[in-house]
């Protein structure tokens, strides 16, 4: 049986205590348009600027449903290896920039806990998305695949330097199974 733990106590250290070294100023821009129906489903973290929440996390997958007041979140990683115990915490997520859909602000543990997140860059064609805290303290490289190919997953990393953010901080945690 696999171990099912909570997170609001890390979550809570996590936000409230600032990583050094932070990405660009809340500034960054979004994506110009992202349809909706390209969040939904399973997305695999290739990359993530370290964070307390995910120490020692891999295999991190964020799987988003619709629901009618905007998307349920479920995301997962496993302990320590891949077939670590399963750690998993919920999420609501609404559209708060409809103009765009590219800004969501999501709340955790009955909105104990609430962050707002921006999509930087999306490539549907490729399956990729990059996902940034509103103050660039946080970042994610994620993929609708357990891994991206090499010339895709450069191509991203380029894009996330472009984007004021430094490469040769990100954390590579090993890939979910499909």
């Amino acid at each position: 049986m696999l171990k099912r733990t909570t997170f609001a106590a890390a979550a809570a250290l996590c936000l409230a205590v600032p990583p050094a070294l932070a990405g660009p100023p809340a500034s960054s821009p979004t994506v110009e348009k992202i349809e909706l129906t390209r969040m939904m489903g399973r997305w695999y973290e290739v990359a993530r600027l370290p964070n307390n929440t995910q120490k020692g996390c891999q295999a991190g997958t964020s799987d988003w449903m619709r629901v009618s007041d905007g998307f349920s979140v479920i995301q997962a990683c496993r302990k320590g290896a891949v077939d670590g115990p399963v750690a998993q915490w919920k999420a609501k997520a609404k559209v708060a920039d409809p103009e765009t859909n590219a800004k969501f602000k999501m709340s955790f543990f009955g909105g104990m806990i609430s962050q707002e997140y921006w999509v930087l860059d999306h490539k549907a064609e490729e399956g990729w998305l990059i996902l940034s805290t509103r103050d660039g303290k946080y970042l994610w490289l994620m993929s609708q695949k357990p891994t991206l190919p090499a010339q895709i997953r450069a191509q991203a990393l380029t894009r996330i330097k472009q984007l004021g953010f430094d490469p040769g901080r990100l954390e590579f945690p090993n890939p979910a199974k499909s």
